[in-house]
């Protein structure tokens, strides 16, 4: 036989094989649909069906998709990365709230929710909201938002859970209804923004779905009611969750979590802190008290740390005068600027297990990661703090948790950051109650000390070299 017919056959060879092996994992995939088990449960099976982009897993791959997608919001001009872009740590980009009520506008104009979008980032270790007992308390673990409210029931996962909710808040992306997102997931303008799709992982089946003829003007108005029978309802509802574990899926990634910071580097003994550094980390666990909330122990499922514990905390934080929940109308906002966060204790009082700690929370917002608690483009870039950014600098903060009970209350408690720092005061807590008076308040850190916190905090900034 000659070189072609060689070539030939092992060209054929290679083609039944991998016939053979296609309908293997085919006739296993079958399987595991007739079984009823739930995609979620099985993505090792699909991956092996579906590759992925970029290093990423096909699951990934479609929730990088979502995460940028634009057209999942009403008016098609609102991604998740508009208020969790990469180059700040996945935290606000938008320099023009940042720099005043740090909350961000929605799709519809002149809508605000009441509170500085979080890091999207190093969220995954997160647990569903559930409490443990510490030194006799009742303490809180887990959930997503500042609030909590993403308590992770819903999908078992906290991150999926939050994904979720923006879509549809009428402050936010401002979608109608859930409908809408799958529609538009499903029939995408731009077909090339998604290489890896819902039907793909899931089957085509997720996306057939009796739409009404209306839905996509329908889609187009945030007080649209999308009237669907009970099946395509219940399949709506499938899908969307699916859309949350893709998200939650990008958002467990290694593009979305490098954990390549210096401070990375030193643990893997490629670098090593500057002086300024090394004292930064030693006050970090002890005199600063940092270490209590923002833990440097492995996160909850064995990774390296994230820097939280997943508690919360009423750290006494002042209210942000130039919030512009103040300012919404009635409807959304009945007690304009008598408004004060709740916090985790407006999360429990709706839940009816957990209900009677609602009182001792009230006031209590989630301990953040400190990854990326610096990353900015440029050293000019405004990156404001706490749940309502009320201050502006890593600098400032430290301050505050190491004076705040020392310091003089300024008169007007809607002073803000820098005439409170000129003045030399500190205004009432957004929220008098639960004020934590044992880790912060009076820590007696000098300047240098202070500033040295700050030098140990930047060094947990994604691509350091």
């Amino acid at each position: 036989m000659g070189r072609l017919g060689h070539c030939s056959t092992l060209l054929l060879t290679i083609i039944i094989v991998a016939v053979a092996v296609t309908t293997v994992l085919a006739r296993e995939l079958g399987t595991e649909l007739e079984s009823g088990k739930d995609a979620v449960e099985r993505p090792a099976l699909i991956e092996r069906l579906v590759s992925g982009k970029d290093g990423l897993s096909g699951r990934a791959t479609l929730g990088k998709s979502l995460f940028f997608d634009t057209t999942l919001s009403v008016n098609k001009n609102q991604s998740c990365a508009f208020c969790h872009a990469p180059e700040m740590g996945f935290t606000s980009p938008r320099e023009d709230f940042n720099a005043a009520g740090a909350v961000v506008e929605g799709s519809v104009p002149g809508k605000f929710g009441n509170s500085k979008p979080p890091s999207a980032a190093y969220m995954n270790p997160a647990p569903v909201l559930h409490h443990r007992v510490e030194d006799g308390e009742m303490l809180m673990v887990g959930g997503a938002f500042w609030n909590g409210r993403a308590t992770g029931k819903g999908l078992g996962n906290a991150i999926a859970d939050q994904a979720l909710e923006p879509f549809l808040n009428p402050l936010e992306m401002a979608l109608p209804d859930a409908a809408c997102v799958v529609r538009r997931v499903c029939k995408p303008d731009d077909t090339s923004a998604y290489p890896v799709k819902l039907q793909d992982l899931w089957g085509t089946e997720v996306c057939s779905i009796a739409w009404p003829a209306d839905i996509d003007k329908s889609c187009a108005d945030p007080a649209a009611k999308i009237g669907l029978d009970d099946e395509a309802r219940e399949r709506v509802e499938d899908a969307f969750g699916k859309v949350g574990i893709a998200i939650a899926a990008y958002e467990s990634s290694a593009e979305f979590n490098p954990y390549s910071s210096k401070y990375d580097a030193v643990l893997a003994g490629t670098a090593s802190f500057n002086d300024e550094e090394e004292k930064g980390l030693a006050l970090y666990r002890g005199k600063g008290k940092c270490a209590n909330c923002h833990v440097l122990d492995a996160d909850p499922k064995g990774g390296p740390t994230v820097f939280t514990d997943f508690t919360y905390d009423n750290l006494g934080v002042p209210r942000n005068p130039d919030n512009p929940f103040y300012m919404q109308d009635a409807a959304v906002n009945p007690n304009g600027k008598d408004w004060v966060d709740k916090g985790l204790g407006a999360t429990l009082e709706k839940d009816p297990i957990y209900a009677a700690l609602a009182q001792a929370n009230l006031g209590k917002v989630k301990v953040p990661t400190l990854r990326n608690v610096d990353k900015r483009p440029t050293l000019q870039t405004v990156k404001p703090y706490m749940h309502n950014g009320y201050f502006k600098s890593l600098k400032t903060v430290v301050h505050f948790y190491n004076t705040r009970d020392t310091k003089p209350r300024c008169n007007d408690p809607m002073t803000r950051e820098a005439d409170a720092m000129r003045i030399g005061c500190w205004p009432a807590p957004e929220f008098e109650a639960n004020v934590n008076t044992d880790e912060m308040g009076d820590l007696k850190l000098t300047d240098a000390e202070e500033n040295a916190i700050v030098a140990f905090m930047k060094t947990l900034t994604d691509g350091w070299k």
